[in-house]
């Protein structure tokens, strides 16, 4: 049988006249969109316009929420308690389906960001305060987890949708996890690189970590960051990649 996959990608991530990503040309590309929410990034009039650019092109429409910390990309931890964080998605994923539904769209899926993210993928208390929140507004959302990490374990506890995310373009620890950015390699510029390791990991249905561990994960869906100068094209590799591997790329 033909493997199928999706390719998210983060977007929406503009604030007001500053331009943040080639968010129309990912949009021919990938078949899901996680758009920011005005907390880490992205504003009403952008939310607006990247969801009904994401309607057009028959792309899924994902709430991306994040720390409010606009000054650092959401990409800077914070200390919250668990009725703070079931708010502050409570409150982005609110925006997200409103807006949607202004454009004539829904909300498929949800996927934290950033820091927010990074923190959840640890600490199963944090990704449940933020996952059973999310689920009091939209039970049916699709829940879009970093595979094999403590977010994967927590909606599998919960027995909601989800699915199943790697990187393209970012570099794994033996734990599941992402290494930090701030370490040398952690990011991935070479869009060749990047179509032929994301192959193997679908092919092989694992995680491939600097160390060459394999991780068995369940993958539904991959991410390509929309924010780097590198992003369309290393999308563009990633999808022929995947296509002359025999791998469908389809909506989830």
């Amino acid at each position: 049988m033909t493997k199928t996959v999706d390719l998210n990608a983060d977007m929406g991530e503009s604030f007001g006249p500053w331009i943040m990503g080639n968010d129309a040309e990912l949009l021919k590309i990938v078949t899901s969109a996680n758009i920011a929410c005005g907390f880490h990034a992205g504003d009403a009039d952008i939310m607006a316009q990247t969801m009904a650019l994401a309607k057009e092109n028959g792309v899924n429409i994902g709430c991306h929420p994040g720390f409010s910390d606009l000054q650092g990309f959401g990409r800077r931890r914070m200390s919250l308690s668990d009725r703070e964080l079931g708010n502050l998605v409570t409150y982005q994923l609110g925006a997200s389906v409103a807006m949607a539904q202004g454009q004539g769209a829904s909300v498929r899926h949800l996927k934290l960001h950033g820091a927010l993210s990074n923190m959840t993928c640890e600490n199963e208390d944090m990704a449940r305060a933020c996952y059973t929140a999310a689920l009091k507004v939209q039970p049916d959302i699709q829940i879009m987890v970093l595979a094999g990490t403590a977010q994967e374990r927590v909606v599998r506890d919960l027995g909601c949708n989800w699915v199943g995310e790697i990187f393209a373009d970012r570099a794994y620890n033996d734990d599941a996890t992402l290494v930090d950015r701030k370490l040398p390699g952690a990011v991935i510029h070479d869009a060749e690189e990047a179509a032929e390791r994301i192959v193997r990991m679908v092919t092989e249905q694992a995680i491939i970590t600097e160390s060459g561990k394999r991780i068995p994960s369940q993958i539904d869906t991959i991410c390509l960051h929309g924010d780097g100068k590198t992003a369309v094209p290393m999308a563009h590799t990633v999808r022929v990649g995947l296509a002359a591997a025999g791998i469908t790329v389809q909506p989830f």
